[in-house]
């Protein structure tokens, strides 16, 4: 394990170093440093360096050390899980070194890999400034038993997903594989704001590869999303004022699933082969004394999608279910070969814009 021990500030690393030590105390404050692998830099992070050899408790250990931030990198190799690596103080990260860093959920650990949040402990406010980047999780879903792990402190699900974000603000998600999960790949919920996620893939997960839920003002970008048993983007529950862009869906039992979303805007996605629909976007149905009846302020609204390709799909390319889902522009949409028609909508008015019909 190497040990970066870093000061706040260039000065005070200064006087630390340079100070009225006398020349004995100077040699014994090194020896002390060189005996734990420490090297001194001038910025505000300690860096923990994690064999291919250590246990998940070894990584949450090394986590929970840095209460001040600081960042946990893994060396390629293998990493058996039993639990869930939580990143639950701020300013934290965890990297690998890229696709062959791999955390793999042990057999019937029935539990997220990772969660960004403490959803067990609350907090007060958003835990904030944390970092996932460069690994892939293999949630091992053939060998596990149960999709629910927990219930969250404000009562909401918290399943065998390979990613949780709960309830954080400001945290990057960056160049990450989920694959052979549970539930979900990345499901990101409960009040998170300012995620940035970029170049992440998500493949043969049991339900969505992305889905996401009470999740503002945040970014998805460059998506590899394919062979998920459920939609590759799912979107739910409050999911406004986000961008995606630049995501390739392919082979999900729905592109995109929407629901109470609201001013967000589709950019470059590119869906095809999907076993149902394109995009499925309606307002949400719950069951009352007098039957199923929609829910008030649920509907799609003030969506916008440009640069939309969708082809290949064994039902609608996209589908309006819900005449409350208006205003969402559509333009320069492509559609081709879907089996059930492209653009069909129940009595809304999703306002093409331009859009072509490919024979």
């Amino acid at each position: 394990m190497e040990v970066r021990i870093m000061w706040h500030d260039k000065a005070s690393a200064k006087r630390k170093i340079n100070g009225p030590l006398c020349a004995l105390g100077k040699v014994l404050l090194l020896s002390f440093l060189l005996s734990f692998g420490a090297s001194i830099f001038a910025a505000d992070l300690t860096v923990l360096n994690l064999p291919a050899a250590s246990s998940g408790q070894d990584i949450q250990n090394a986590l929970d050390h840095l209460s001040g931030g600081g960042e946990v990198v893994l060396a390629a190799g293998t990493y058996t899980i039993q639990r869930p690596i939580m990143l639950q103080n701020n300013h934290l990260s965890l990297r690998g070194t890229g696709p062959t860093t791999i955390l793999y959920l042990a057999d019937k650990a029935n539990c997220p890999v990772v969660i960004l949040g403490a959803p067990a402990s609350p907090a007060e406010g958003a835990i904030a400034h944390l970092r996932l980047a460069d690994l892939l999780i293999d949630g091992n879903r053939k060998n596990q038993t149960v999709e629910l792990w927990h219930t969250a402190t404000d009562g909401s699900q918290l399943n065998n997903n390979g990613i949780d974000v709960w309830d954080v603000s400001d945290a990057s998600i960056e160049r990450v594989i989920c694959c052979h999960c549970r539930s979900g790949g990345l499901v990101s919920s409960s009040g998170t704001r300012r995620l940035t996620v970029s170049d992440f893939t998500a493949f043969d997960n049991q339900f969505d590869g992305l889905a996401c839920y009470l999740t503002e003002d945040s970014r998805f970008s460059r998506l590899f999303l394919h062979y998920n048993l459920a939609a590759g983007i799912s979107l739910d529950l409050a999911f406004n004022h986000n961008v995606i862009e630049d995501a390739q869906l392919t082979n999900n039992d729905v592109g995109v699933f929407m629901r109470a979303a609201r001013g967000n805007s589709f950019r470059g996605l590119n869906i095809r082969q999907s076993r149902r629909h394109g995009v499925f976007m309606a307002q949400t149905l719950a069951p009352t004394k007098s039957g199923w009846q929609l829910c008030p302020g649920t509907e799609c609204t003030g969506n916008s999608f440009d640069h939309v390709s969708i082809s290949k799909c064994g039902g609608k390319a996209f589908l309006i279910n819900n005449a409350s889902c208006t205003n969402n522009p559509i333009s320069a949409a492509t559609y081709l070969d879907n089996l059930q028609g492209d653009l069909v909508e129940s009595g809304a008015k999703p306002m093409v814009l331009k859009a072509s019909i490919l024979p």
